[in-house]
């Protein structure tokens, strides 16, 4: 296929897995205000299943197109990353956003929060605790990750698997002391402005967290499945950008909201 072309560039073939992919957005999004309003969770399962198969499908689609077909030539690499890089812009400006919120009410409490930061009324969590080894745990799969990049780099792929492996366990572990800490939390998302700046940066964090998991547990399957090599492995870098910027995120949200914020 690649002899009848002659340029270098990858023309994408029709593809049905946006138009899936949109449809489980839609679904999942109004089964949740239906879940919300009238306690069925029908419409929700439908959209994440529909969302399942299409992220499979579609995945399934880019790892022939890129291994198997050899359409990711230098210069499609190159736009991948453009892509990439600018994908992490965007999360900047998305999580600044929070930030600017907390930072607004914090800087300046009005009367309405007793003039005072924390606000009148609210317990905080105590930073040196779960927030102190989650950023223990963060930092660690950060080193982790750089490690099977190297081993990757270098063509070792038994110390790429093993260090892959560990990134992911971190990761879920994260996201598990996460999710103790908001089931003891001392205040709720309806908490005020508090509750509001705390739960939303932390949770869309948390989420961060399991898309990144869940984006090197694909790597680690290629892994093993022999689809890297030591100079051709763009899947696994772009992984590795997006769980330092996740961990990045977190030094500041901890610095930020854990510890001055309390």
């Amino acid at each position: 296929m690649m002899a009848h072309q002659a340029h270098a560039y990858h023309m994408v073939d029709p593809s049905p897995w946006p138009l899936t992919g949109a449809i489980a957005a839609l679904l999942m999004t109004s089964g949740l205000a239906v879940w919300f309003h009238q306690h069925s969770t029908t419409l929700m399962t439908l959209g994440m299943i529909l969302l399942i198969l299409t992220m499979y499908q579609w995945w399934r689609d880019i790892v022939r197109e890129g291994t198997f077909q050899g359409h990711h030539t230098p210069p499609v690499q190159k736009g991948l990353r453009y892509g990439m890089v600018l994908f992490i812009t965007s999360e900047v400006f998305f999580f600044l956003g929070f930030f600017w919120a907390f930072y607004h009410a914090s800087l300046a409490p009005t009367p309405e929060l007793g003039g005072c930061w924390p606000p009148t009324g609210i317990f905080t969590l105590d930073p040196l605790e779960v927030p102190l080894l989650n950023t223990a745990v963060l930092l660690a799969s950060g080193v982790t990750v750089t490690w099977a990049h190297h081993s990757m780099m270098e063509g070792n792929r038994k110390q790429a698997v093993h260090s892959l492996t560990l990134t992911i366990i971190l990761g879920f572990y994260f996201t598990f002391l996460q999710a103790l800490e908001y089931v003891d939390a001392p205040f709720t998302i309806s908490d005020g402005v508090y509750g509001a700046t705390f739960f939303v940066a932390t949770g869309f964090h948390g989420l961060h967290v399991i898309i990144g998991s869940t984006f090197l547990a694909i790597c680690l399957l290629r892994q093993i499945k022999h689809h890297f090599t030591s100079e051709h492995h763009f899947g696994f870098e772009a992984a590795a950008w997006y769980w330092h910027f996740v961990d990045v995120v977190w030094l500041f949200l901890y610095v930020s909201i854990y510890w001055w914020g309390s």
